[in-house]
């Protein structure tokens, strides 16, 4: 049976605990653009995606204390997000060491600097605001492929 049409990725979640860093991390810094804003102060969902790919998004969500958890686990759960080793996301690029350096030089949290991988592919990984894990990532025959 034939499945691949039937589903898509609409959109992905993370958490923020800093709205308006995380809307200048992924707008300022990695080009998204904003498609929906709402609620206010820390309490911000905010839709984001690149520009030209209008059917996958990223969703930055607080992290409420409200959901069922207890004030333990909700503690807990941010300093997993910290850490960066709970969310994060794969993007991929043709011009990865261009994509990093523009990271670095607006501050982003350095995980692992750009390095040829074994299996393939060259990467590198910061953390954005929040934490999350964002990974980079430049398939093969693609390098520095402008789009």
């Amino acid at each position: 049976m034939e499945h691949t049409r039937e589903l898509s990725i609409s959109a992905s979640y993370l958490p923020h605990t800093d709205a308006e860093a995380s809307l200048a991390f992924y707008r300022d810094l990695l080009g998204f653009e904003v498609r929906m804003d709402v609620g206010g102060g820390q309490l911000r969902w905010i839709t984001m995606g690149p520009p030209g790919q209008e059917d996958t998004a990223v969703v930055l969500h607080p992290v409420l204390s409200d959901d069922g958890i207890t004030e333990a686990e909700h503690a807990a759960l941010l300093a997993i997000i910290a850490k960066g080793s709970y969310f994060g996301i794969n993007l991929a690029t043709p011009v990865l060491d261009v994509v990093f350096a523009r990271l670095v030089e607006g501050g982003a949290d350095v995980v692992q600097e750009p390095m040829d991988q074994d299996y393939g592919i060259r990467d590198a990984a910061v953390r954005d605001p929040a934490g999350n894990q964002i990974r980079l990532q430049q398939l093969p025959g693609r390098e520095g492929v402008e789009r």
